[in-house]
């Protein structure tokens, strides 16, 4: 086979392969515009009739969806935000910083990767509960403030730095947290962005957490908000489909905006240190 026949036998296996995972989205998209009862017929249209925005007015108006909406951004910012800072500086600290049990402390941590979440959350709940944190945004949005995984790839990043910068800074008379804003954050930049978007698709995703904690419909997330709509309106697979389309557009979008640099520090991550 000629390397021009290979070429592109291999680009037309990818565009059928981009064809196929593309179609449940393209085809979620056209169902949310259809008519009510549309999407149900034999053979389903690929396209709406008559497109319609009724459904998306359905969701805002009448199923709650706006406030959905805007308790899954509230508690997605607030995780992310709190999640880079614990995880940046305690990734710094296991990575710049020499204290005692540094690296039996980082092991045990890393053990904790195969115990399952799940494990942990009917003690998580129990304890939230205690303190008064269960259905409020805290009771979401605390057990989410640092990540193993996380303070993992921050510590792998933060080892490449070197160590001549931190100790002239240190004899010219800056403290520790002058060095860690001015010289290291910056110096982080890269396994920033990586770890605010692993951070905000996670949270936003996140359904079996919220489900839990979150017992008033006023704090519902979109996730959970779906799964109640998809309850009372089991039958209308146009205004669910709108629905679906509501709670993946946003971090669709962020995520193909954002993947050059979620991919750069990932890789970078993986190689340093």
């Amino acid at each position: 086979m000629s390397p021009r026949m290979a070429k592109a036998l291999i680009n037309g296996l990818l565009i059928g392969g981009a064809v196929i995972a593309l179609f449940p989205l393209l085809w979620m998209l056209s169902v949310s515009f259809m008519q009510p009862g549309e999407a149900s017929s034999l053979p389903p249209p690929l396209l709406p009739a008559h497109a319609t925005l009724g459904n998306y007015r359905e969701l805002f108006v009448h199923a709650g969806m706006g406030t959905y909406l805007l308790n899954s951004l509230l508690v997605s910012t607030g995780i992310t935000v709190l999640s880079l800072t614990f995880n940046l500086m305690a990734g710094y600290a296991f990575a710049k910083l020499h204290f005692a049990g540094r690296e039996r402390l980082f092991q045990g941590l890393i053990g904790a990767l195969v115990i399952p979440a799940q494990v942990a959350m009917l003690p998580l709940f129990l304890l939230l509960k205690y303190i008064g944190l269960v259905n409020s945004y805290a009771g979401v949005i605390v057990p989410g403030m640092a990540t193993v995984f996380g303070i993992f790839l921050v510590r792998q990043y933060a080892r490449g730095i070197p160590d001549e910068l931190m100790e002239a800074a240190r004899i010219d008379g800056a403290g520790e947290w002058r060095i860690f804003l001015q010289i290291v954050m910056p110096l982080l930049k890269p396994i920033m962005v990586t770890l605010a978007i692993f951070s905000f698709l996670a949270a936003w995703n996140d359904f079996m957490w919220p489900l839990i904690v979150l017992t008033g419909q006023e704090h519902y997330t979109l996730p959970i908000g779906l799964a109640s709509l998809a309850r009372e309106h089991s039958q209308d697979s146009e205004l669910m489909m709108a629905g679906s389309v509501v709670t993946v557009l946003p971090v669709l979008v962020l995520f193909l905006a954002m993947q050059r640099y979620y991919l750069e520090g990932l890789l970078l991550g993986s190689v340093k240190g």
